[in-house]
């Protein structure tokens, strides 16, 4: 490769020894990047990717002396291996489990019975997002918030009522034939990790570190006494803190470099995600290739459909159908057929066990909920969805869905999009402007967009290398920052 200044900036500093974060904007070649520091050194080193597929794909790009893996593969040699008994157990319910830990009765807190199921369910998430972080032991700062239990004293109160549970459920997580729990990858990664493991290399190259597990930082972070420690990513796309995932770079104690050259789009597409940019008050600005010429305007026909929520990806994915187009989703129809799934039980008086839905008892108090309780309202474009539609014609629509590769076009959230790229991209329109203030409706300046929704914007717009339809993104045009970064250019339609 014939690397840019930045590029050559970063080499020569990982030549000199130092530990380094990269800041890679949309587009600009990180992998390229680490390839290039790999092949400047005879060094062993050992790549961490974001998953499997991102893995295999280095593999083939990095010399012989650079291992690719996962981390989960690392812990999967270390300690995973002696666990396959019980990765390989058959599947059982959450509630069966609960059982086998003394979870054998509901609980009533304030006006809401949690039931036994539910219970259960919550146990077994505590376990999972003890997993995620760098703690020694299970918490309640562990226990997921549930809907219907928003108030402070009601969240304690289960988190006591859970912890014991959980943590009687990790314990059985030790041993290594088959017990009460079902055994998951995310176990042998966290078991690896209280070992305090030492990874044999020279040096440590992380991928995607804007959104990194604490376990997984944890580890990483103490190999610094024998390996050099290079990460990279892009801050302005850490969009997972929802789940758990900790944007290590910012504070990172290393020298600090910047890729802003993009060559996956033009000037124009770099413009629009330098204003996003700008609303997530980020440093970094992106220079788009002046030799592609990357346009911004209406895409009635394009290679995908990018949506804030998973409603937003079922609505989109029902209308494509009914035009008759053949519709791909990134990452499968489970989640949606699971959500359609709970409505369906709810409307027909039975409980469900969805954990966005487990405390409500029918569809009316979820009408109710999603209407007039503020905690409730992006559960609203479920609720008309449901309402418009049924239930059992989006079940239809899911098991209808078509393989990427053979699909007329593909429709995904941006969480599932980001690493991914399309020719034209569509923006969908759940991405909804910042609300303003009941008492001024119409206020000057608007109001302030969130961080979190300005980084997810941001991914979703940069998905695209030839044309973008800014949908359901046009309202950016009220906000001033970032105008100056370059003037747009709106095309004309075209498929």
């Amino acid at each position: 490769m014939n690397p840019t200044d930045e590029q050559s900036a970063a080499a020569d500093a990982f030549a000199a020894g130092e530990n380094l974060a990269l800041q890679a904007g949309a587009g600009t070649g990180k992998t390229s990047t680490l390839a290039l520091l790999a092949h400047i050194t005879q060094r062993r080193g050992r790549y961490l990717a974001y998953n499997r597929a991102i893995a295999a794909d280095a593999q083939t790009r990095f010399p012989a002396t650079v291992t690719c893996k996962t981390a989960h593969a690392l812990a999967f040699a270390a300690v995973g291996h002696r666990y396959m008994r019980r990765l390989n157990a058959p599947r059982r319910p959450a509630w069966q489990t609960g059982q086998a830990l003394g979870l054998t009765k509901p609980l009533r807190i304030g006006s809401r019975e949690i039931s036994q199921r539910a219970l259960s369910n919550a146990a077994l998430r505590t376990v999972a997002r003890y997993c995620h972080s760098d703690d020694g032991d299970v918490t309640k700062s562990h226990v997921p918030r549930l809907r219907g239990l928003e108030d402070p004293g009601h969240h304690a109160e289960l988190a006591d009522h859970l912890v014991p549970f959980a943590r009687r459920a990790w314990i059985d997580l030790q041993h290594f034939d088959d017990s009460a729990v079902r055994f998951e990858h995310d176990h042998y990664l966290k078991i690896w990790a209280l070992t305090r493991p030492r990874i044999g290399a020279d040096f440590l190259l992380l991928d995607e570190a804007q959104d990194t597990n604490p376990v997984v930082e944890q580890v990483f972070l103490a190999q610094r006494e024998h390996a050099q420690l290079v990460m990279v990513g892009d801050s302005a796309q850490a969009i997972y803190h929802w789940r758990g995932a900790k944007d290590i770079m910012t504070g990172f104690d290393g020298a600090h470099f910047t890729l802003t050259q993009s060559f996956r789009f033009g000037p124009h597409l770099a413009a629009e995600a330098n204003r996003w940019l700008a609303l997530a008050d980020a440093p970094l600005r992106l220079t788009g290739t002046d030799a592609i010429a990357t346009e911004l305007g209406p895409v009635p026909m394009p290679n995908a459909v990018l949506c804030r929520t998973n409603v937003g990806a079922m609505a989109q994915v029902m209308q494509l159908m009914t035009a008759g187009r053949r519709v791909a989703l990134v990452g499968g129809g489970q989640s949606l057929h699971a959500l359609a799934q709970a409505a369906k039980d709810l409307k027909e008086g039975r409980r469900t066990h969805h954990p966005e839905l487990v405390l409500f008892t029918t569809w009316g108090d979820l009408q109710d909920y999603a209407t007039h309780d503020p905690s409730g309202r992006d559960l609203q474009p479920l609720v008309d969805l449901v309402d418009t539609h049924g239930p059992d014609a989006i079940l239809t629509a899911v098991a209808k869905l078509t393989p990427e590769d053979t699909a007329d076009i593909t429709v995904s959230t941006a969480h599932r999009a980001k690493g991914r790229e399309w020719v034209s991209v569509r923006i969908a329109d759940d991405f909804a402007p910042p609300t303003p203030l009941a008492d001024n409706p119409q206020p000057t300046p608007p109001p302030p967009v969130d961080d979190a929704e300005a980084r997810l914007a941001y991914v979703a717009v940069t998905r695209a290398r030839a044309r973008l339809d800014r949908g359901g993104l046009s309202w950016v045009d009220d906000f001033p920052a970032g105008l100056n970064d370059s003037p747009l250019t709106e095309a004309t339609p075209t498929s």
